[in-house]
């Protein structure tokens, strides 16, 4: 399989979370020294703690996202790995985060880090337990499951818009998506996940059956391809 990753982006959004993580903890430390030396001056160090808090929520989001190891793309390289030549992933290149192209068509994946019970009824995704520390990092930076099945309605039709435009005179094959859950804490607990669910060592299975069943035509699939970044030499 082809790995292509936008590294750049990787690098400036990590270093973007540590300088607003560090700055946060320094208006936070300013706020408390304000408050006790200067107790008079209270208002200063009130905007000083709201400031900092928001600034470390936004630190840790984005070092939820970029800077924690494994990375999302790392997941699901490792996830992916052995599929064939024929596959190709691209990560942070596209409209989606993580779009794979290859025998088994066109998928777009969103990668979940959650622990605890995932479940789907009545139009409602859930997310259940995980613990005293999954819900302590619920309150501070990680982000919630929210609508899988919104979110890749959304990316399969940008990317289907964004690869229109690059090949007007090619009819684009429908792009799908399917939502990983990699944390070995979570238990997928439904059988009617409005898209394709599921944990890593059972996804690539079911794209090789995908594939025997389902596959568009290689030159559509290679033509694709060759408009999207090549791999760096």
């Amino acid at each position: 399989m082809k790995i292509i990753t936008n590294q750049k982006l990787i690098n400036r959004n990590s270093r973007l979370g540590q300088i607003t993580s560090l700055s946060a903890l320094g208006i936070l430390g300013l706020g408390m020294f304000v408050t006790f030396k200067y107790p008079e001056k209270a208002i200063y160090s009130l905007i000083a703690l709201i400031l900092g808090f928001f600034l470390a929520q936004f630190g840790m989001y984005y070092g939820n996202r970029w800077g924690r190891r494994p990375r999302p793309d790392e997941v699901l390289d490792k996830t992916l790995k052995g599929l064939g030549r024929e596959y190709s992933i691209y990560h942070y290149l596209s409209p989606s985060y993580h779009l794979l192209v290859g025998p088994s068509g066109l998928w777009v994946l969103l990668h979940f880090y959650q622990a605890g019970k995932v479940t789907y009824s009545n139009k409602r995704w859930r997310l259940k337990g995980g613990g005293f520390i999954q819900s302590y990092l619920k309150l501070f930076g990680q982000e919630n499951i929210g609508r899988p099945d919104l979110t890749a309605s959304f990316e399969t039709e940008s990317v289907h818009k964004f690869l229109q435009k690059k090949l007007p005179e090619t009819e684009i094959p429908v792009i799908k998506a399917a939502a990983i859950f990699s944390n070995p804490d979570v238990v997928l607990e439904s059988d009617e996940f409005p898209i394709p669910t599921f944990v890593p060592q059972d996804f690539k299975e079911f794209l090789k059956q995908i594939a025997k069943s389902d596959s568009p035509s290689p030159t559509i699939i290679k033509t694709i391809q060759g408009i999207l970044p090549q791999p760096e030499s």
